[in-house]
């Protein structure tokens, strides 16, 4: 049986545990913190890179989106980055086929998509996802206002099968500069690895 807490308690000890984090980033020494923003920069300009350049070798209509997945889910860890990238084929796909299926039944409207953000981050959070919410409506964006040529749902396809590369690409980027970070982590202080 699981034990019900207050909303108000939830969100106390959440905002706590960010508090603590965040301090301890500002802890962090001056070059530290230089090294990390070296460290994520060049990994998100390898996952964005690695995105943009499969997405125009596999000719996907706009290769940049998966660019932008690649930055967007690239997080310090390799799991955050698996966590964000997971919540973000989520909401793409829920953004995806609400508007889809918003735009059948209800035409082209601002209304129509005004309706659509809502109930795509609603849902989010009725499945206990609500992390994808702001995903699924940033999909929901971009299928319903961008301007395309063809039908919604094979934009919505294309942006979503672009999102996935973007992704790809991330989980790959990350996965290797994680293995590197804990082989340089796990050397003995002032052991060389090459032989004498």
């Amino acid at each position: 049986m699981s034990e019900s807490r207050p909303i108000r308690e939830s969100a106390r000890q959440l905002s706590h545990g960010q508090q603590q984090l965040v301090q301890i980033y500002r802890r962090m020494p001056w070059g530290h913190r230089l090294l990390k923003g070296v460290s994520m920069g060049l990994q998100a300009l390898a996952g964005a890179s690695m995105g943009y350049g499969l997405g125009l070798l596999l000719h996907t209509q706009q290769a940049f989106w998966a660019a932008l997945t690649a930055i967007s889910v690239t997080q310090q860890t390799y799991l955050d980055t698996r966590n964000s990238s997971r919540d973000q084929v989520i909401g793409a796909a829920i953004g995806a086929a609400v508007a889809i299926g918003a735009t059948y039944l209800l035409g082209d409207s601002y209304l129509c998509y005004a309706g659509t953000m809502v109930l795509v981050i609603m849902l989010c959070w009725c499945f206990n996802i609500g992390n994808a919410g702001k995903l699924s409506a940033t999909t929901a964006t971009i299928v319903m206002l961008v301007p395309h040529e063809g039908p919604f749902w094979t934009v919505a396809l294309t942006r979503l099968g672009e999102v996935t590369l973007g992704i790809a690409c991330a989980l790959v980027v990350t996965g290797v500069a994680q293995w590197l970070e804990q082989r340089w982590l796990e050397r003995e202080p002032g052991t060389h690895d090459d032989p004498p």
